[in-house]
């Protein structure tokens, strides 16, 4: 990774702060049970299935689209998808989650990040996902000289990854709470998650060019945070596939695209001309403005 490249942490033109993530769309192996586990574990409404494709989500607009395409594989080594994180409204709603989860015995890694409470885990075809609740009253993080910081609330530090009390978070649980409910409809896509073939060329692109707040570089980490409006992040960079990773051959399952949402057709066209303007190949389809970053991992801009 490049450690000498100094950016600005907002530029000229900084995107605009209603801006917020989508839906994301993974190319899968076998749809059915895809839909299975999404619905069962995840707790996912199916909004719609047609022949080889499914949506699915909180009961509003879709979180996940799935395509079936045969005789693919996954590939390590290369660039794409690290996780896509969903966003509860609270810790109970987290709790409910979580419990599922340990109820199938399905696993995942509780953490806390202080100023979020999360759990990680990989769907069937190993496709990375976080499940999180903001909570700022515990703490905070910052980057600071190229590092990763997090305090906890009475000021002491935290490496910000620390097991997460997960009695303290059942206990926001209700008496009645029923683990086979539905997620919450105000359930979104937090965050995405990429893996790149270099973090400062990535931050080039989003930042530069998309317009994303730059909240933080880690070089120890060899990764970087961007974001609209002041949030944490929207989408975090790294190279933990190495430095110069290749991106996916044809034959991949995995991430087909994720989607930035602008607030209204003026905001969306304002970054489109950006791109374009950067000598950016990007291509109007049915589910918005579609480019590739330099990793080729290819997002849709839509409102």
């Amino acid at each position: 990774m490049t450690t000498q490249k100094q950016f600005q942490t907002s530029t000229e033109f900084s995107i605009h702060p209603a801006t917020k993530m989508g839906h994301i769309s993974l190319t899968v192996a076998n749809l059915e049970n895809q839909v299975v586990f999404y619905q069962q574990a995840m707790g996912f409404k199916l909004h719609w299935r047609e022949g080889n494709k499914a949506g699915l989500g909180a009961g509003g607009a879709d979180l996940l689209r799935l395509t079936e395409e045969p005789n693919l594989k996954k590939y390590r080594g290369v660039t794409g998808l690290y996780h896509v994180a969903y966003v509860f409204p609270g810790k109970r709603e987290l709790a409910i989650a979580m419990s599922r989860l340990f109820a199938l015995k399905y696993p995942n890694s509780p953490t806390d990040h202080i100023m979020t409470k999360t759990t990680y885990l990989d769907d069937l075809e190993g496709n990375g996902i976080e499940l999180y609740c903001e909570s700022p009253e515990d703490g905070t993080w910052k980057f600071a000289d190229g590092k990763y910081e997090s305090y906890r609330k009475d000021g002491s530090w935290s490496n910000g990854r620390e097991a997460l009390d997960v009695d303290e978070l059942f206990s926001h649980l209700k008496e009645d709470d029923k683990l086979d409910v539905s997620i919450p409809p105000e359930t979104r896509v937090g965050h995405v998650h990429l893996h790149v073939r270099n973090v400062d060329e990535a931050i080039d692109f989003y930042h530069g060019i998309i317009g994303f707040d730059l909240m933080g570089i880690a070089k120890e980490f060899q990764m970087g945070f961007v974001s609209a409006g002041g949030y944490h992040h929207h989408l975090g960079l790294n190279t933990w596939q190495g430095e110069g990773a290749p991106p996916p051959p044809p034959d991949a399952l995995g991430l087909r695209y994720f989607t930035i949402q602008l607030p209204n057709k003026a905001e969306l066209e304002r970054v489109v001309e950006r791109v374009r303007q950067a000598g950016i190949s990007i291509e109007q389809t049915e589910n918005g403005f579609l480019a590739r970053d330099p990793s080729q991992n290819c997002v849709v801009l839509t409102d």
